[in-house]
């Protein structure tokens, strides 16, 4: 008699989950077939953007085909990526404050488009970053290439870590490029591919306009993202960033000696100007040693902190 009422209980339990499963199902299915049906915009599933793509975009000078789906959807693409990485966006749009006015006054001072300052952001993040193929710095230079131009590269010193040298590496680069090109575009999508490798697409497709050449993938988004970096840059409220003018990070304040001989001891000759060797490498990453070995007829200018730019230029900010 027990065992008979157990299997009733055991039956009915059975049927109970049965119907509550098959209602699940029915009730999912219609849930599905909804989403799937778009002739009732009721039911419709609807993707809110997360910005606004602006009507007309400009870089150096020149206006963006956004009329053409994929130089529109190229740039979408690029703010997407760049802008929703979060803590690495934040920390571009911080370090920027920093940077480019030091990477302003050069550019200028050459006569190339302010917006090539937003190539360093696509480039390295306006960081001394190392890359897995060597590049290095501000500007991402190879070191068979910035010796050919000249720069100091060795175990002591490495110019590619100074940015006002890289910068104008870059700089003679670029103009190097607009006398062959005469555009802008076709110039900084040359310091990313190399003007080898962009002279050979022009010959292959029979165009030169860079938004209408097929080109290698790093390169084909390249100019995208920097126009991406420079609307985030200049309007981060536009991507749901909203960093105040204290969060931003500040120039530093600092005054340059000269050295023409050698030093044992840059904690010595830190200590000598107040200061410490920790601040003096990071003002002077370019410096890779604790000492300097005398060049003949060479001069270097070393920065040294003014009064204050550890904790001074926090409180101006805040005043």
């Amino acid at each position: 008699m027990k065992d008979r009422e157990k299997k009733k209980a055991i039956n009915a339990f059975v049927l109970l989950a049965s119907v509550i499963i098959i209602i699940s199902i029915a009730m999912g299915f219609k849930g599905f077939s909804s989403i799937l049906d778009t002739k009732s915009p009721a039911d419709t599933v609807i993707i809110n953007k997360p910005f606004k793509l602006p009507a007309d975009v400009i870089f150096a000078g020149e206006n963006l085909p956004l009329d053409n789906f994929d130089t529109r959807e190229s740039l979408e693409r690029e703010l997407l990526t760049s802008a929703y990485r979060h803590s690495s966006t934040i920390l571009i749009i911080k370090r920027a404050n920093r940077y480019l006015p030091v990477i302003e006054k050069i550019l200028k001072e050459n006569d190339i488009p302010d917006d090539f300052k937003y190539l360093a952001a696509a480039e390295s993040e306006y960081s001394n970053m190392v890359s897995p193929a060597g590049a290095t710095g501000f500007w991402q230079i190879m070191q068979e290439t910035g010796r050919e131009e000249g720069m100091e590269i060795n175990n002591e010193v490495d110019e590619r870590y100074n940015i006002e040298r890289s910068t104008q590496f870059a700089c003679d680069y670029f103009k190097k490029s607009y006398e062959k090109y005469g555009n802008w575009t076709l110039v900084a999508a040359s310091y990313n591919g190399g003007r080898s490798a962009i002279d050979e697409q022009i010959a292959i497709q029979h165009q030169n306009n860079y938004y209408d050449l097929l080109l290698a993938d790093e390169t084909a988004r390249y100019i995208f993202r920097a126009v991406a970096y420079k609307l985030i840059i200049t309007n981060p409220e536009n991507f749901g960033f909203r960093i105040g003018k204290n969060d931003l990070y500040p120039e530093l304040k600092y005054y340059e000696v000269k050295v023409d001989t050698a030093v044992s001891s840059f904690s010595d000759f830190a200590g000598h100007f107040g200061t410490n060797y920790k601040l003096l490498k990071f003002l002077n990453p370019w410096l890779r040693k604790p000492y300097l070995t005398a060049k003949q007829n060479k001069v270097y200018l070393i920065k040294i902190p003014q009064d204050g730019m550890r904790n001074g230029e926090r409180s101006d900010l805040m005043n």
